[in-house]
């Protein structure tokens, strides 16, 4: 290693160099050298290799590293670029760059390029395309800030287009990018002086022609000529390139074996080669290097080839370094001026001495595919920055691009690297292709590689965007036919038909399908703005482009054809997803071809004749002509030939018929067909020909809906699904219908029905001799079959004669059409936005056309805290439903008729749902009309009719009767519109009323049509379509009283007949409201009947009512009882503490077993019952959250302080058990989940291994079980109430014994004298079983058993440990729990305003209740001398003890806690008291007044007054001058640190609003200790109650008097004394009471601020680059790098993600977090529970965007995130990420710990 050892002296002897190096004499030397070129090489041959890759600093600290770069950096500059910018400029480079910015004019163009996550705007209504985007900057700056935009996160790569007049239709240039006057129009590079011109020439066409050389250099070993080092030292490196087929974890496992580095070193190696292309992972001797490469090839090429590993030598990798570096350092000097910027352009596209393609431009875009990412990215960037901001040269770029397209198309296909690095990621905008065969294809990417890189032909969406140069280059070089047949050159597979065949798709071949596709988006954007005016050129070659695509279509033209399975399933489903992408990716083509062919004639004439020609092509290849046979029905006959859906061959892709009804449609619209017919080769048309394939592919999925292709399997449902659904629709199956009607509207319509009839195979059962006496079919299912082919037929014929709304066939416009889809939608149920935009189809800008017409037909409905808003059809429009709307699914239809029905209902209308009036047809579809009066229509109807009036066996349905109502309605309406616009009689051909008249044709004698329905009216069986045929009746006379009076009486016509109508109506509502009135008779009558039942039941029952009354009102919980305080009590004033309290009346608490429904008794000594609980950690109330938590072991939390920096929690559902019941449903908990570990290996939403189970009842998350023991007994009134003194010394007596009956147990010594015993205080520590103490027992074993599971659980979760019985922290932790929980009560009540009592949900009221009480009992489960030793801990904090060391000071002691302790340890000592003359309450009420005080004076030490000089009464009230005196008190014994405060009232004020919430909490802890009814003002909301609140805790109203007592001044004088005292107020940071409540934080307004300040967010640790998912914890703002392998750090031995991570300091293992890209909240709880949870953004239709795919503006919801803030401090989150997993347990898991 006697290389790198030399490597290491160089540095100092660089040094020296450095310091000798003058770049400004290196300059003026190379000024007067004769070749610059040799010059320049020769310095940079000299310095490069010293400067740069001085080998990896041996694993070193990512500190050293960054030391490193630093110092190369530095030397770059001084050493290689000053020189040259001193060349350039002639000056010092900072003055010289600054005069060049001035005398600049900055280009109009914005050219800001985004970085990956930035956000994008693009204005719905003024941008040219949708690929128009503006820069936040630009965007707020423009006028379309007020306008319909979208907003989007920039996939990285693209640019502003603010400047940019194509891009806009109005505004294109915001307030800073407006041009000036002055802008001139001459070359900027004349503004620049002759000299610095020259040397700019020179300068950089050496350097741009060195970096090209070394991007594009293959040689490992040598350098260029003139490059070639001085030395050549034995140093190579071991180069690690990118591919997009290895995974992550494949190359870090191989790095791992080949460069033995740690797992982390491996991680950040893959991670660099995955952000920049390359790394090198050894550095050392050539064999040193071979020897690693070898390793990592044979480790990889097992699955596919291997990773891309070269040995290189050092040198060379030096000047590439260098390289990029010179890139970036041109990029940032042509930024100064625009003269420069021109420079550079010319050298970059100057041919070279070679000839075509030889330009320096053209020499790296040829070579992208071999470059890695690192290197693309800078250049794309250089290229950006000069090339396309130059309009001159963006067009010379261009042709450029256009020249080499298929070439660089086909290295793309070869390459192996994702698009977006790609030269030919062909867009910017879409950086992913969610198509079938990429999700297919994501297992083998890694896929976090498709955001920061993006290549030199993301410009294409540059380039082919802007329509001036999309023509030029279309005319120029022929684009369109070169990406066509580049596009068709890529898809080889065909059948002998030369129609593309996709066989079973291997993973290569689909993933190189994913990138055919993306010369798609090129087509498109080259056709996205349609012409405004043609030019013979653009004609000539816009139809030349138009053959290519035809070809096109012809290869797609009945590509996967399916044969119907008969006998057998099919064995193996068929590949339909490659052709269905295939025509959803050129749909909007197509789309946007028939939209250039509308703007011009002849383009249009032309484009006709191709199409039908190649349509005729295609025909002449079908193989089906053989066998002519001649149909005859109704006396007419047609001639066609033999074919059968249900047993030849049929395809659903027809492009080119499809491509042609939009053209036909186009004739109509533009009336080209009626101007110019001599043109149009109509004649030729064959219309047989022309519905043939169209007609095969709906017949095709009448039998796929009849059932009759079950057995061709999946595939082909999906097909049908496609045809049918909106993305594929318009091109599809609208076209189908479309087709069908050009056809219909040129032949006869009998010859139509006829052949429609012949291909529904139907054509024998309404051609036999007498149809009406209906075909009888043995088999059952082929009825059923032809039932819903009859059925599907008349639907089809409903949509050809019906569906008028496409403008061109109908006379309509585009507003009209979308108006009517937005209709029907609606007619279904209100719907989201979201929804209505995803039923309607986009056009080319991504656009549905649905904001013109929304506000028209519906109104909205804002949403709540939950849900989205709605539209609502307004009820105007419900006339314009039509039951057989053509974009109806089955499950759609049936439920838009029930809504439509109900609602007539509830209007009180009749229920018919007749077709609504028809737009009159265009002159090219006019005679469409008449398929309505034909014969065979006729016949049809009679005979469906016919079976109706005689409905023997299955061969007829009501759907089928519906359909032919329908058709009848739609021809009276037509005949009706016919009659109401004529003039006379004579020019109304339509008499339809005539035909239905006559019977029916011999030999069937049978009643005319209209007879069928007059005997149908009153048919029983008919009774829902009744009301459809009086509807119809009345038409029918409607339009015969309109014959009568024909011309003459035009005027008066209406009015009679509307007068006949109302007649029939109100005969209708007559009978309609007699009837109803009938059954609201029989209702009241029913009802009166059970009434009387019910009461002669409860009569003969009456005991066991009364019975189970008086248990109701004794179970009820404590919650109950104080909603209503009984009268007897209330007289008294209520008391909850001390000697003076009221229990509550003795009554036995009575619960039921969820499990086993028995009802028991709570009692000490019964069976254990016991209420499901989850215990968690908690930084809720936190007041610091940089705190370290405490090391679990060590920790003592017997003084919780002031900041509440971590609590533990305790919730429940409120259902409760029997121990016994729980265990034995816990234990089978432990044996499933045993179980399904051996089958599957995802985590649950519970944890059993922590003792976790959802609560069998509510499936609440639980981890424990609280036991519920009795209510406290009443106190005895007769027992004297000692005063304070008396109390303290009687206490400290008994204290002192058992300081020395521990001291005897221990040393077993007796020293020096006994202490005074208080008289029948008993020192025993007999152990527990001993017989002589009765009273060690008060619990039977199955409650211990419980208080032990509980305390344990409590303990394991607070401090995370392993379960110890013996710990005598155990108490503690339950007290702390107990304490803890009370407060987050009290601040919820506080906050969100609500009664101190009788506000709780029962679930928190049995929750507190059974806590407190289990708290006052769990000193019983722990050995008497720990809760001895707590209690004399705790009160030494008050009343020093000289015994006990350490107590904190008063500053340092949360009092509500210190509170809860003291009382419930003291129970403890209380219990050797045999006396009897003491009672509990009184040391109670002593603890209370005590720490009130010490409360009063923690408040006082810290309270900050600011002087308000307020007109105050001179003389204060009595409070006010305690508060001052105890104020003056304090200031006395701790002097100077208190400042001077001579207003009391502020003082008594900051006293009374900071104890409050103590007081509260106090009252609720003693109101459930001790079972208390509140008083009633306590119980009704508002914030004065302070009166009632003292009372309640037997306080006196002035607290202040509480410190008057002799005794206390003397403690507080001790208080202050402690040392700990000062030191608090002088470091600053005390806790102020009252604690401010803790809230989320907050949150902008606008969306898309958070997503600016997320994308300016770089990872923390990989040296500034972007993050991927940036991540906001809702809880202290922190910006995180979340789901990436660079943030992962270790916690308990497993890699966790980011998030995690922050979880365990900032919320002790929960967390609420903003996932900003993807705009969703994420929760998480531990390692393996989250969940997503709806984000409280909305956009203006009230819905949330969740992945932001909508781009719809969003803004904060205040109530939702208020919703979400409550959650959290209620501490609801973990309930319910646990709800939202168990509800939704997919296979594939997500590994929450890893985010």
């Amino acid at each position: 290693m006697a290389a790198a050892h030399s490597d290491r002296d160089q540095p100092s002897a660089l040094c020296s160099e450095f310091l000798s190096f003058s770049a400004k004499d290196t300059a003026s030397r190379w000024l007067v050298a004769a070749d610059l070129q040799q010059e320049v090489y020769c310095h940079l041959a000299m310095y490069v290799p010293r400067i740069l890759c001085l080998g990896l600093s041996g694993g070193g600290s990512s500190r050293e590293e960054q030391r490193e770069e630093q110092r190369e950096e530095l030397a770059c500059q001084l050493l290689l670029l000053a020189p040259l910018e001193w060349l350039l400029l002639g000056e010092e480079p900072a003055a010289g760059l600054a005069l060049l910015q001035e005398n600049n004019q900055p280009s109009p163009l914005c050219g800001h390029v985004f970085k990956v996550g930035e956000p994008t705007y693009s204005c719905r209504e003024c941008a040219a395309d949708p690929t128009c985007v503006l820069c936040m900057q630009c965007f707020l700056g423009s006028v379309h800030k007020e306008h319909r935009y979208r907003m989007t996160t920039s996939g990285g790569g693209g640019f502003c287009d603010c400047g940019d007049a194509e891009a806009w239709k109005k505004g294109p240039y915001c307030h800073k990018h407006t041009p000036t006057a002055t802008y001139a129009q001459e070359d900027p590079v004349a503004q620049l002086p002759a000299d610095l011109v020259a040397r700019g020439y020179s300068i950089f066409s050496i350097i741009l022609k060195y970096a090209v050389d070394m991007l594009t250099w293959e040689q490992e070993e040598q350098l260029p000529s003139g490059l070639e080092p001085l030395d050549r030292g034995d140093t190579y490196y071991c180069m690690l390139f990118n591919d997009e087929v290895h995974t992550y974890e494949q190359v870090i496992y191989t790095l791992q074996k080949a460069v033995n580095c740690s797992q982390k070193e491996a991680v950040s190696f893959a991670t660099t080669v995955d952000r920049d292309g390359r790394k090198s992972v050894r550095y050392g001797d050539l064999q040193f290097c071979e020897q690693a490469k070898s390793v990592i090839v044979r480790n990889t090429s097992r699955q596919s080839k291997p990773l891309r590993v070269h040995v290189m030598h050092s040198s060379v990798v030096a000047h590439q370094c260098f390289a990029l570096k010179a890139l970036s350092w041109l990029g940032q000097i042509i930024q100064y001026s625009d003269g420069l910027r021109r420079i550079f352009c010319q050298v970059g596209l100057q041919r070279g001495p070679d000839g075509e393609n030889s330009s320096l431009v053209d020499q790296l875009m040829l070579n992208d595919s071999k470059m890695w990412k690192g290197a693309r990215n800078i250049y794309h960037q250089l290229l950006m920055n000069s090339l396309l901001m130059d309009l001159k040269y963006k067009k010379i770029f261009a042709i450029q691009f256009a020249k080499n397209y298929r070439r660089l198309q086909t290295d793309f296909m070869e390459d192996d690297h994702e698009r977006v690095v790609s030269v030919t990621s062909l867009s910017v905008q879409l950086f992913t292709v969610p198509t079938m065969n990429y999700e297919r294809l994501q297992c083998d990417y890694v896929r976090d590689d498709h955001d920061r890189e993006f290549s030199i032909t993301d410009l294409s969406v540059q380039i082919f965007t802007v329509p001036s140069l999309a023509r030029m280059l279309m005319v120029e070089e022929n684009l369109m036919t070169t990406i066509i047949r580049t596009f068709v050159d890529h898809l080889r597979h065909r059948d002998l038909q030369g129609r593309f065949q996709f066989d079973r798709y291997t993973a290569q071949q689909a993933f190189k399908f994913g990138r055919v596709q993306s010369l798609i988006g090129d087509l498109k954007y080259v056709l996205i703005s349609r012409p405004s005016d043609w030019t013979d050129q653009l004609r000539l070659k816009f139809l030349e482009g138009l053959d290519a695509f035809l070809e096109l279509l012809k290869c797609m033209q009945g590509m996967d054809p399916v044969v119907r399975q008969v006998g057998q399933h099919i064995e193996m489903e068929p590949e339909w997803e490659a052709a269905f992408t295939l025509q959803m990716k050129l749909t909007p083509i197509i789309s946007m071809i028939q939209e250039w062919c509308s703007t011009d004639e002849h383009v249009l004439i032309e484009a006709y004749k191709k199409c039908l020609s190649a349509l005729s092509h295609c025909h002449s290849g079908l193989p089906d002509g053989e066998q002519p046979i001649s149909l005859s029905l109704a006396g007419h006959c047609v001639d066609t030939f033999r074919y059968q859906v249900s047993q030849d061959k049929v395809s659903i892709h027809l492009p080119v018929c499809r491509l042609l009804a939009g053209l036909h449609v186009l004739l109509s619209r533009t009336e080209v067909a009626s101007r110019f017919p001599e043109q149009l080769p109509l004649g030729e048309l064959s219309p047989p020909l022309l519905i043939e394939l169209p007609l095969r592919c709906l017949v095709l999925c009448a039998q796929v809906h009849a059932g009759m292709w079950r057995r061709n399997g999946f595939s082909l449902i999906n097909q049908i699904y496609y045809y049918h659904n909106v993305k594929c629709r318009v091109e599809m199956f609208d076209k189908d219908i479309i087709m069908l009607q050009a056809g219909a509207s040129m032949m006869d319509p009998n010859h139509f029905l006829m052949i429609v009839l012949s291909r529904f195979e139907l054509f024998h059962i309404f051609s036999s001799a007498d149809c009406r006496k209906r075909y009888r079919e043995a088999n059952k299912d082929v009825v059923q079959q032809n039932n819903t082919l009859i059925e599907e037929m008349l639907h089809l014929i409903i949509m050809v004669v019906g569906e008028r709304y496409v403008s061109g066939v109908g006379q309509v416009e585009p507003f009209d059409e979308v108006r009517r889809e937005i209709i029907h939608q609606l007619s279904i149920r209100p719907m989201a936005h979201s929804e209505l935009v995803k039923a309607l189809p986009e056009n080319g800008n991504k656009e549905t056309g649905l904001e013109r017409v929304i506000d028209s037909v519906a109104s909205f409905k804002k949403p709540g805290v939950t849900g989205r808003g709605l539209y609502e059809l307004r009820p105007e429009w419900n006339k314009h439903f039509n039951l057989y709307f053509h974009h109806y699914s089955r499950a759609d239809q049936s439920k838009a008729e029930e809504a439509q029905r109900k609602l007539r209902r509830q209007n009180r209308e009749d229920t018919a749902l007749p077709p609504p009036l028809p737009p009159p047809l265009c002159p090219l579809f006019g005679s469409l009309v008449n398929l309505l009066q034909c014969d065979v229509l006729l016949a049809v109807e009679g005979a469906v009719l016919q079976w109706a009036v005689e409905p023997s066996g299955g061969g007829w349905t009501e759907s089928m009767l519906q359909r032919v109502l329908h058709l009848v309605g739609v021809a009276l309406l037509e005949e009706q519109q016919q009659l109401e616009n004529s003039s006379g009689d004579e020019d109304v051909t339509f008499n339809y009323t005539c035909k239905i008249t006559r019977p029916g044709e011999a030999p069937s004698t049978s009643g005319s049509v209209l007879a069928l329905l007059e005997t149908l009216q009153n048919a029983p069986h008919l009774e829902v379509h009744k009301d459809m045929i009086t509807w119809i009746l009345k038409m029918v006379a409607n339009i015969k009283a309109m014959r009568e009076r024909t011309s003459s009486t035009s005027t008066g016509s209406v009015s009679a007949e509307q007068g006949l109508e109302e007649t029939l109506r109100d005969k209708d509502k007559a009978e309609r409201k007699r009837k109803a009135e009938m059954a609201r008779l029989r209702r009241e009558k029913i009802m009166a009947q059970m009434s009387e039942m019910q009461k002669h039941f409860i009569n003969e029952n009456k005991e066991l009512f009364q019975q189970s009354l008086e248990e109701l009102e004794a179970s009820t919980s404590a919650g109950a009882d104080t909603s209503a305080p009984r009268t007897e009590t209330s007289c008294v004033s209520q008391v909850c503490v001390g000697p003076r309290r009221v229990g509550r009346a003795e009554h036995r608490q009575m619960v039921t077993c969820i499990l086993c429904q028995e009802e028991q008794e709570v009692r000490g000594h019964g069976r254990a019952m016991v209420l499901a609980a989850f215990v968690q950690r908690s930084t809720v109330l936190s007041k610091n959250r940089c705190r370290n938590l405490p090391d679990s072991e060590r920790h003592d939390p017997l003084f919780m302080h002031p900041d509440l920096s971590l609590g533990i929690h305790t919730a429940s559902c409120g259902h409760i058990m029997h121990a016994t019941c729980w265990q034995r449903y816990f234990e089978a908990v432990q044996l499933k989940e045993q179980r399904r570990q051996q089958r599957l290996r995802g985590h649950t939403s519970y944890d059993v291994e922590n003792g976790e189970f959802l609560c069998p009842l509510c499936e609440c998350l639980s981890n424990t079980v609280i036991p519920l023991l009795p209510h406290t007994h009443s106190p005895d009134h007769s027992v004297d109430h000692p005063s304070l003194e008396v109390w303290l010394k009687m206490t400290s007596q008994q204290i002192a014994a058992l300081h020395s009956a521990h001291r005897k147990q221990s040393e077993g010594v007796a020293e020096g004298a006994e202490p005074a015993i208080p008289e029948g205080f008993k020192v025993d520590f007999r152990p527990h079983g001993d017989v002589t103490l009765p009273l060690r027992k008060p619990f039977s074993s199955s409650v211990s058993a419980m208080i032990t599971t509980f305390s344990m659980s409590t303990y394991k979760v607070g401090l995370k440990v392993n379960p110890n019985e013996l710990d005598p922290r155990v108490p503690m932790v339950v007290w702390s729990t107990c304490a803890y929980t009370i407060q987050s009560i009290e601040r919820l009540l506080t906050d969100e305003e609500k009664p101190l009592f009788g506000s709780l949900p029962c679930r928190q009221d049995d929750c507190l209740s059974s806590l407190t009480r289990f708290s006052s009992a769990c000193w019983t489960a722990a050995p008497p001398t720990t809760t001895h030793t707590h209690f004399i801990r705790l009160l030494a904090a008050l009343v020093p003890d000289s015994q006990v060391e350490n107590s904190p000071c008063i500053l340092d002691i949360d009092m509500f806690h210190l509170l809860v302790y003291s009382v419930l340890s003291y129970s403890a000592v209380h219990s050797l008291d045999q006396s009897g003359r003491r009672v509990i309450d009184s040391t109670h009420l002593h603890l209370l007044h005590l720490i009130t005080v010490a409360h009063l004076v923690q408040i006082l030490l810290t309270s900050t007054t600011e002087e308000v000089f307020m007109d105050q009464d001179s003389v204060g009230s009595e409070e006010e001058e305690l508060t001052c005196q105890l104020y003056n008190m304090l200031r006395t014994h701790l002097g100077s640190v208190l400042p001077e405060v001579t207003s009391g009232w502020q003082l008594l004020r900051c006293v009374k609003v900071g104890i409050l919430p103590f007081l509260r909490s106090a009252a609720i802890f003693f109101h459930y200790l001790n079972s208390t009814a509140p008083p009633a003002d306590l119980l009704v909301p508002g914030s004065d109650h302070w009166e009632a609140l003292c009372s309640f805790l037997s306080l006196p109203p002035n607290l202040l008097q509480l410190s008057q007592h002799a005794h206390l001044e003397l403690l507080i004088h001790r208080w202050c004394c402690h040392p700990g005292v000062i030191k608090n107020l002088q470091g600053g940071g005390v806790i102020r009471f009252p604690r401010e409540s803790n809230r989320l934080i907050e949150l902008p307004e606008d969306y898309s601020v958070l997503i600016n300040q997320a994308s300016s967010f770089t990872c923390p640790r990989s040296g500034g680059d972007k993050s991927r998912a940036p991540t906001l914890c809702l809880v202290c703002g922190s910006m995180l790098c979340s789901q990436s392998y660079c943030c992962q750090t270790e916690v308990d031995g497993e890699d966790v993600g980011a998030c995690t991570a922050h979880t365990l300091t900032c919320g002790a293992g929960l967390g609420l977090f903003l996932r900003v890209r993807e705009s969703q909240v994420l929760f998480v709880a531990g390692k393996t529970k989250g969940c997503f949870y709806p984000p409280p953004y909305l956009d203006d239709y009230g819905e949330t965007d969740q992945g932001l795919k909508r781009g719809n503006p969003l803004h904060l919801c205040s109530e939702r995130y208020r919703k979400i803030e409550r959650l959290w401090r209620q501490h609801g989150v973990a309930e319910v990420i646990g709800h939202a997993q168990e509800a939704n347990q997919t296979l594939v898991a997500i590994d929450w710990q890893h985010l």
